[in-house]
């Protein structure tokens, strides 16, 4: 039983990181089960999701140091963008961290552009938790 809760923390990390991984559908798998307490699921999968984005922000804040290396896998210009959008949006883009694709680079950019670390806790928490509460009421039929 204890596995399917790590399994989905180890899921929901990966996912929020750059790693191209998916947690969803594990969600969705253990609460058809009707093995696991629901609460505990979402909870977990949040938890596991939160952190992995807290990993993104942490690497952003030391990312630009590495710019001028050859291997730095972002071009100036990309950066610049980044940085444009992230100015313009402010904090509340980050309500898009749940999103596929652009979501992880997004909590990447916040460290970069030093969104605080409270805020950002707050606001990719709320984003991706709510991301799993509606997996797990579309799952549950509770969202028709």
């Amino acid at each position: 039983m204890a596995a399917g809760y790590v399994g989905l923390f180890a899921a929901a990390f990966g996912a929020a990181t750059l790693l191209p991984l998916q947690s969803e559908a594990l969600l969705v798998g253990l609460i058809a089960s009707d093995r696991y307490w629901l609460w505990g699921l979402l909870g977990v999968a949040t938890l596991g999701n939160v952190l992995g984005s807290l990993v993104n922000w942490w690497l952003g804040r030391g990312l630009e140091r590495f710019q001028d290396r050859r291997w730095f896998p972002v071009s100036p210009n990309h950066m610049a963008t980044a940085r444009k959008h992230y100015e313009r949006y402010g904090h509340w883009s980050l309500l898009l961290s749940w999103l596929p694709v652009i979501g992880d680079p997004l909590t990447l950019i916040a460290g970069v552009m030093r969104e605080p670390l409270g805020r950002f806790l707050l606001i990719v928490t709320l984003a991706k938790g709510a991301r799993y509460a509606v997996v797990a009421m579309i799952t549950l039929g509770w969202l028709g």
